[in-house]
């Protein structure tokens, strides 16, 4: 048993005073933590757009006023999703927004399936995944990738779960299912098929969002946390039939969106488009010129990734490896024993003259 799982019990069983505070089973869940920064100097751990804030977004944000800080915003961010509604070609009950696409993976599990019933996803994918599905009472299954790092297709629909999550670029691979295999998935599953596109403007991929309502069981997540630059904000998008959206925003519960992020995402959609798509591309740009630098080096293996962070398979211990680039001021995510994987490295891409610290590291780590 691991440290956090014995703190984690060591909180909810209450004083002696009988019953225990928190409900049965959450003793298994640890609260979400990051690692401390300490002295980083370079973050590259989460994927966010260093490139900076879409500066329209940036605009409306400095010029908030007090009036606008008093007031509750809108019960469900209605300028944005009717925006958004408007930009995709779809109904505005047809799109949902909330604090941040996790917000909405949450309230997706709470709106359509019952305590007990199964959730299916990609394993390794992203972390909050099986967390929000025991906190709500579902049991995770995890599908390991596919060698080429797509998705099992054949093995998240064996599991017969209510619920199949399925990450395209995915978290933490950067790798993608193909657009014949997503479409097969939603054509079969049993329940309910959430495709999570969060990394999805640095991929090129097939948008699936104006599909998605004809699709009846389908929702589709974006975020305006990566290529737009505002993860601050914690603004996330759902898009899906009107009875799916309908039970997502009845789960959520209301004022999810604050007013600030409201209006700088609605800007950014109506004005900064063109910066998004541009800084994007530079994303890519230095993600390949990233993964350059350790190709035919021994002790590490590239992974194919569409997103804007690199995903390396490295021989060793992956914690011992993160600790030399925080050495020179680098923060990167390290992953220890991932199922069919072992041991990982995943770095953030950004402006090439910031990447350029990594390469030294480099070179000594995987000689």
């Amino acid at each position: 048993m691991s440290e956090i799982v014995r703190d984690a019990r060591r909180e909810t069983q209450g004083t002696g005073s009988g019953r225990a505070i928190a409900r049965p089973g959450l003793e298994w869940i640890s609260a979400y933590t990051t690692a401390a920064l300490g002295e980083i100097s370079l973050d590259l751990r989460d994927n966010v757009n260093l490139w900076g804030a879409p500066p329209s977004a940036l605009q409306v944000v400095r010029e908030t006023s007090a009036t606008e800080l008093v007031s509750y915003p809108a019960v469900s961010a209605t300028r944005l999703t009717e925006t958004l509604a408007a930009h995709l070609g779809v109904r505005a009950d047809e799109v949902v927004t909330g604090c941040g696409s996790d917000d909405l993976i949450d309230a997706c599990f709470r709106a359509v399936a019952a305590p007990g019933e199964r959730v299916a996803h990609a394993e390794p994918s992203f972390s909050m995944v099986p967390r929000f599905a025991r906190l709500n009472g579902l049991e995770p299954v995890g599908v390991p990738l596919r060698a080429d790092g797509a998705a099992d297709i054949d093995g998240l629909l064996a599991t017969g779960a209510r619920i199949i999550y399925l990450c395209s670029p995915n978290n933490p691979t950067g790798t993608i299912t193909p657009e014949a295999e997503i479409r097969r998935c939603i054509a079969e599953a049993p329940g309910i098929v959430v495709v999570d596109e969060a990394y999805a403007e640095f991929a090129l991929t097939r948008d699936w969002r104006a599909e998605a309502p004809g699709m009846e069981k389908v929702l589709v997540l974006r975020t305006f946390s990566k290529a737009w630059g505002l993860a601050g904000l914690r603004v996330g998008v759902g898009v899906g039939s009107r009875a799916l959206i309908d039970a997502v925003v009845r789960s959520r519960g209301p004022y999810k969106v604050n007013a600030l992020a409201d209006r700088a995402a609605t800007v950014a959609l109506e004005q900064d488009a063109e910066w998004m798509r541009e800084t994007a591309t530079a994303a890519v740009e230095s993600r390949i010129r990233l993964e350059a630098l350790v190709a035919g080096r021994r002790g590490v293996r590239r992974w194919p990734s569409r997103a804007n962070f690199v995903f390396w398979q490295v021989e060793g211990d992956a914690v011992a490896i993160a600790a030399r680039f925080a050495a020179q001021g680098i923060g990167v995510r390290a992953f220890r024993g991932l199922p069919g994987i072992g041991d990982a490295i995943r770095i953030g891409v950004a402006p090439w003259p910031m990447l350029e610290r990594l390469a030294p590291v480099i070179a000594e780590v995987w000689p």
